[in-house]
């Protein structure tokens, strides 16, 4: 039996290079269903200061990128990876940029629950393919629904300052440790693999610790 191997990822919701970096780590781990990685979420914002209700997407990327042009320039590559990845990711329908502290919220709950990955796959969906509000407690307790976990009991809890400090915390520690960008893989603890890495990176990387 192999050893299991702690795979701790850095990520948040809305950033569409960890929803390439995860399409591509699960491509590998199907590829090597014999794999080690014990995987663990972790919270970290892109947008920190984010109003709680969210703003509208094109005033956003307007102030992030300095005018549309620039936006249009940076999400180039995006879609072109997530393209190459198999990915469809639907930019005209999305409206809002949310505040994404109650989505880690949730992925935090669905952790406990045995389901932290489920819940990281349905926000993908929910905010790149289907463009929902992943701002929105009915949106969050909707996508609960559907990976099984209590709809009213996360209802309730996102009612509620529940684990808000610690969620922050958590992205406090990470910045803390020098992480500035997301995804950030960071495996056994020790080598972190920064960005959306190709699935054959992490081919070499179960490889590596078969042969150890």
């Amino acid at each position: 039996m192999t050893e299991t191997v702690k795979l701790d990822i850095m990520s948040d919701p809305i950033c569409p290079w960890c929803y390439i970096g995860k399409a591509h780590l699960d491509r590998a781990l199907a590829q090597h269903p014999d794999h080690p990685f014990l995987i663990e979420w972790h919270p970290f914002q892109l947008n920190p200061d984010m109003p709680k209700a969210g703003m509208d997407r094109r005033a956003y990327l307007e102030a992030k990128f300095g005018g549309k042009e620039g936006a249009v320039k940076a999400y180039a590559p995006v879609v072109e990876h997530a393209e190459k990845a198999g990915l469809n990711i639907n930019f005209e329908a999305m409206k809002r940029t949310p505040n994404t502290m109650d989505a880690h919220r949730l992925i935090h709950w669905a952790g406990i629950e045995g389901r932290q990955t489920a819940a990281v796959s349905a926000l993908f969906k929910a905010h790149f393919v289907d463009a929902r509000d992943i701002g929105s407690a009915e949106v969050l307790a909707d996508i609960a629904d559907g990976i099984e976990m209590n709809a009213s009991v996360v209802g309730r809890l996102l009612e509620t300052d529940a684990d808000l400090d610690d969620i922050s915390e958590r992205d406090a520690h990470s910045r803390s440790m020098g992480i500035s960008s997301v995804p950030t893989f960071i495996v056994g603890g020790r080598h972190a693999v920064p960005g959306a890495q190709p699935p054959e990176l992490w081919a070499q990387v179960i490889a590596e610790m078969a042969q150890e």
